[in-house]
């Protein structure tokens, strides 16, 4: 089963995106946007700067725990993934968002 990314609406009116691996886990979540177009758009950045292993920021949260975001050629923020208990399995993840977001389909569950 492909990846997919779910557009959604947030309870104070923004939009956002998750990609979703095969088995459903999300392995990416956007920023909030204030307009539908804009998460779309962040969406296709996404799955433009995905395959570019120079676009991920591998970082820790206050806990240690590894984590890592995804960036647009100017270097801002697209997606970031969840806190992984070991670095090997934030590499999983990495691999995951680089297999699943080029070809990935978008499923819009917000209602306008």
């Amino acid at each position: 089963m492909a990846g997919k990314f779910v557009v959604t609406k947030t309870k104070n009116e923004k939009f956002m995106f998750n990609l979703k691996a095969g088995n459903g886990e999300i392995i990416l979540t956007s920023e909030q946007y204030n307009a539908k177009a804009s998460a779309l758009n962040g969406i296709e950045s996404v799955k433009k700067n995905a395959v570019d292993d120079g676009r991920y920021e591998r970082k820790a949260d206050k806990d240690g725990k590894p984590f890592f975001v995804l960036k647009a050629g100017n270097g801002e923020p697209i997606g970031k993934s969840e806190s992984y208990s070991s670095e090997s399995a934030m590499e999983n993840g990495i691999k995951s968002v680089k297999t699943n977001a080029p070809d990935a389909k978008v499923e819009d569950l917000t209602v306008e």
